[in-house]
């Protein structure tokens, strides 16, 4: 007989976060929180391994919702995230899941006034989410206190190495007190992941469920041979031909999506960039407008790829295929997602004549063939051949022409 799928109420999981999963909609529990949540909830430490956009969030959300004392005000509980859209995104859905618990939050990172998280730490915050900068810094204001600490999350471990946060994390868990939990959640294991982890964990059990979900079952996955100089041409072409809901465009540099966004400019609505250089005030902003579906097309950096959880991405283009093939696993993790019901996602991604390695070193990531797309009007890779007269030479690309916004949208 086969056996059924595990329910939220198989988890061990109080009847008041019970009521609270299921206000916010969810069903059954992802592969990773069915695995990870009870092995938490008995105070172990663990790490979860699992791509982006299956649901790690809430495996270890409802875990510290269930094991911090509410009747304590102090700090209980600290989740370190390497960007302030996925802290944001975190403390979100800690609000989210705690709405039968006066729990108290506070979200610490970088670009926003200090003086309001620091007020939410004088008053009080029983769980802390925010970026090792600004963790550091108020700690050494001695407004964040640590002796209290139960739990000590590492989100998106991978990616806080990746980007020079190892010094900064190392620091904050020397400051944490030796008898807690400590949560560690990645979508990828490298070796200064797994380093961090023997030194800063007690005899961790393990669990991967990356392996199973990377296989991506609802996204179309194709590749684009294109030149490097023909692109543009060809993205325009493709969002033409594929009229996207909502989609994100990623490129390997915020240089790359600067261009790419001053190339559409004047002649496409509802766009928008976004990258780490940008003011805080205005990565909130865009994401905001991208949420509530006013931005439809995101060209957006990697760094900024883990911040972005939005239900109705139905398409990913890869403008630049990365350089690191795990990060082609966090790219199209943004579609196709747990909390969306609009079906089939697409990931289509743009690879140059001298580019096949990478595309090869992809496929052999996800264990999966990518088919070719087939786009249309349009020649994306020049013919070579032997000119005998100047007239024989092909006119210059002009820019796009300025079409009407219904070319690219699908209708709502």
């Amino acid at each position: 007989m086969e056996q059924a799928p595990p329910c939220f109420e198989d988890l061990g999981l109080s009847q008041d976060l019970l009521v609270s999963i299921k206000r916010a909609g969810f069903t059954l529990p992802s592969p990773i929180q069915s695995a990870f949540v009870p092995v938490a909830l008995t105070g172990r430490d663990c790490i979860g391994q699992a791509r982006t956009g299956t649901g790690k969030t809430a495996a270890f959300v409802l875990p510290i919702l269930d094991l911090i004392d509410l009747d304590d005000p102090r700090t209980q509980a600290l989740v370190l995230t390497p960007t302030r859209e996925l802290s944001q995104q975190v403390s979100n859905e800690v609000e989210r899941l705690a709405f039968k618990s006066a729990v108290t939050t506070a979200c610490l990172v970088g670009g926003r006034p200090i003086r309001q998280q620091m007020k939410q730490l004088e008053e009080g915050a029983q769980v802390v989410i925010g970026t090792p900068g600004r963790v550091i810094d108020l700690m050494g204001r001695r407004l964040l206190k640590m002796p209290d600490l139960k739990i000590v999350v590492l989100d998106e471990a991978d990616r806080m190495l990746d980007i020079g946060f190892r010094p900064d994390i190392e620091k904050i868990l020397r400051q944490c007190p030796e008898e807690r939990q400590t949560l560690l959640l990645s979508a990828t294991l490298p070796s200064p992941v797994e380093r961090l982890a023997r030194r800063y964990m007690k005899d961790p059990q393990r669990i991967d469920v990356s392996i199973a979900s990377v296989s991506h079952d609802t996204i179309d996955q194709y590749y684009v041979t294109v030149d490097h100089h023909r692109k543009f041409g060809a993205l325009v072409r493709l969002l033409v031909q594929e009229r996207p809901q909502q989609a994100i465009v990623f490129t390997r540099t915020k240089r790359g999506a600067e261009e790419v966004h001053r190339r559409f400019a004047g002649r496409l609505p509802k766009m928008a960039f976004i990258h780490g250089d940008l003011a805080q005030s205005a990565r909130d902003r865009v994401m905001r407008e991208f949420r509530e579906g006013e931005i439809r097309l995101l060209i957006a950096t990697d760094v900024m790829g883990r911040g972005i959880d939005v239900s109705g991405i139905s398409h990913i283009i890869n403008y630049d295929i990365p350089e690191d093939c795990d990060d082609y696993v966090h790219r199209i993790g943004r579609t196709g997602r747990l909390s969306s019901t609009e079906g089939q996602g697409a990931a289509i991604t743009f690879v140059a004549p001298d580019e096949g390695q990478q595309l090869t070193n992809v496929e052999i990531r996800i264990n999966q063939m990518l088919n070719a797309y087939p786009l249309t009007g349009i020649d994306p890779v020049e013919k070579k051949r032997t000119i005998k007269h100047v007239s024989e030479l092909p006119p210059p690309i002009a820019r796009h022409h300025v079409v009407d916004e219904d070319d690219f949208w699908s209708v709502d």
